[in-house]
């Protein structure tokens, strides 16, 4: 197994590492900003939004986001606070996050000035074969991810995702 990268894997990794930094703050200040919504709102309403009957058990909305359990349950109070999901009790031992009906407004609201400038600054710029290449990539690495995370990742337990 080679060690380092070489120079052009280098670029190329820092580019994408620059790319997806940029693109993830420029859309996330777009969201704070017209919405009032931070990132992480906007992920935890999206994944509920387009859950059956908006709910989610919290175990399973912190497998979809990868949060820990301590950030999910942080986040949940401030967004309860806010009147944008709400928790209720289930037959399980984890309680169920419910979207409200002011989180689904939110994120109606939010969801297509945000979906235009993924086009805009994503798409659009990729154009369709490039698009293509970059979601197979994309998908390849997630898979390579999940392998070594499912095989022989010696994470400690507290910094693994909710599971």
């Amino acid at each position: 197994m080679a060690h380092g990268l070489t120079g052009e894997e280098l670029a190329a990794w820092r580019s994408f590492v620059d790319m997806r930094h940029l693109l993830e703050r420029h859309l996330a200040a777009h969201l704070q900003r017209e919405f009032g919504l931070s990132a992480s709102d906007f992920e935890v309403l999206v994944t509920l939004s387009e859950a059956p009957k908006g709910r989610m058990r919290a175990y399973e909305l912190g497998e979809v986001t990868q949060w820990e359990k301590s950030r999910l349950s942080h986040h949940l109070t401030r967004m309860e606070k806010r009147g944008l999901v709400r928790r209720e009790r289930s037959d399980g031992r984890y309680p169920d996050v419910v979207i409200t009906d002011a989180g689904a407004a939110a994120v109606a609201a939010a969801a297509p000035a945000n979906a235009q400038r993924v086009r805009e600054f994503f798409v659009d710029v990729l154009g369709p074969q490039r698009l293509a290449a970059m979601g197979a990539a994309s998908r390849d690495v997630v898979a390579a991810l999940r392998d070594h995370m499912d095989r022989d990742c010696a994470l400690d337990e507290d910094a693994s995702p909710v599971t």
